[in-house]
């Protein structure tokens, strides 16, 4: 039977109900070490018959101490950036970490702004680490966020080498399509090129494409592209006039646009035309057959909690707040120290994937 309560449940009453100390209650809703599984339960099982909910965020500041880490990523709906965000999770939780997730879908407005103003809201609730998995926000714009708390890039490459990163090897992977394309024999290649502010990670896949085809003799068109219909009706006139025998695209749903717009208009693949894409998440891509690169989704996300668990230990961070040792200047413990390491010394993995030959790349035909 359930017990009647004048107002919200408290702690105090979880604990008279389960029989246990406030602290006991709050370590065993909070997950914590040290509570057996039997006593878990029965907290639970109280908490549930009250219809108690902890406040996480107050209990965790009070012990100065947060599990909860911030995540700011690109379009969920999007397979390579939805199974991230599945993968960070399962890491997170394996390591004992919380995550607070945030997803924006690229469309009309400022993005970056709204990217910004989220890790700010983020902040505002005291994640003790931020997981950036967006290229629409540049180094510079998270620099302060990174004199403050722990912050690392999760799949976008970090040339400046001022924020903690760990990324797919993009130019590994156009090297390997590139390759692909040049074994085959085409020489007249097309590659789709979207700038920085769209898609960093696949600005630098197109761009080094280009730059490998050309090293090897090959003439390349590049296909300016912003949204994925642009750039579509060049494609297909460069295939109609013979001047391209192979279409490359930095990811595979604008490889999948091209294929359509190709067969919309009579040609087939790879009989007219080649046709690469990347990322080789996508489902289904082996009954279609598409040709890709399959980055390394899993090794990355494992990759990005290892690195910021290390961070987070390391620097004595906690609920966004200063190291606390750190704050004091006559402090010896060596906090200072781990604070100039957190600032100097970057984590800049790279993580390699697999070419997927696929069915849509094939010899030229005689021209």
């Amino acid at each position: 039977m359930p017990t009647e309560l004048w107002g919200s449940p408290t702690v105090e009453d979880v604990a008279r109900v389960a029989g246990v100390s406030k602290s006991t209650v709050s370590r065993a809703l909070l997950g914590r070490d040290r509570v057996s599984e039997a006593t878990q339960q029965k907290v639970r099982a109280a908490a549930a018959r009250l219809g108690y909910v902890p406040n996480v965020l107050a209990a965790e500041l009070a012990n100065h101490t947060s599990s909860t880490v911030g995540l700011l990523l690109r379009d969920a709906s999007n397979p390579a950036y939805g199974l991230m965000f599945t993968r960070l999770h399962e890491e997170a939780r394996a390591a004992g970490l919380r995550v607070l997730s945030s997803t924006i879908r690229p469309g009309p407005g400022d993005r970056a702004a709204e990217e910004i103003s989220t890790l700010h809201w983020m902040m505002g609730l005291k994640v003790s680490g931020l997981i950036v998995a967006t290229g629409g926000v540049a180094s510079e714009e998270l620099r302060p966020f990174h004199a403050q708390i722990p912050i690392i890039r999760a799949g976008r490459p970090e040339p400046t080498g001022q924020v903690h990163a760990v990324s797919y090897d993009e130019r590994l992977a156009a090297r390997a399509l590139t390759d692909h394309v040049l074994v085959h024999g085409h020489r007249q290649v097309a590659v789709l090129t979207p700038p920085e502010e769209i898609s960093y990670p696949e600005h630098v896949r197109a761009t080094s494409m280009t730059e490998f085809l050309r090293a090897h003799g090959a003439t390349v068109t590049v296909i300016p592209v912003d949204r994925l219909e642009r750039g579509l009706t060049r494609t297909v006139q460069l295939v109609g006039d013979r001047d391209v025998s192979a279409v490359m695209c930095p990811s595979d749903i604008r490889q999948l646009e091209v294929i359509r717009v190709l067969d919309d208009a009579g040609f087939s693949v790879p009989e007219d035309a080649s046709v690469t894409g990347c990322d080789g998440i996508m489902p289904g891509l082996d009954v279609m057959g598409l040709t890709s690169y399959r980055i390394g989704v899993e090794v990355l996300a494992e990759r990005v909690i290892a690195n910021l668990s290390r961070l987070l230990e390391a620097g004595g961070w906690s609920a966004g707040i200063e190291p606390r040792r750190a704050l004091d200047a006559r402090d010896t413990s060596g906090a200072q120290d781990m604070r100039s390491l957190y600032a100097t010394e970057k984590v800049h993995e790279l993580i390699p994937g697999a070419l997927i030959p696929g069915r849509t790349v094939a010899a030229p035909l005689s021209r």
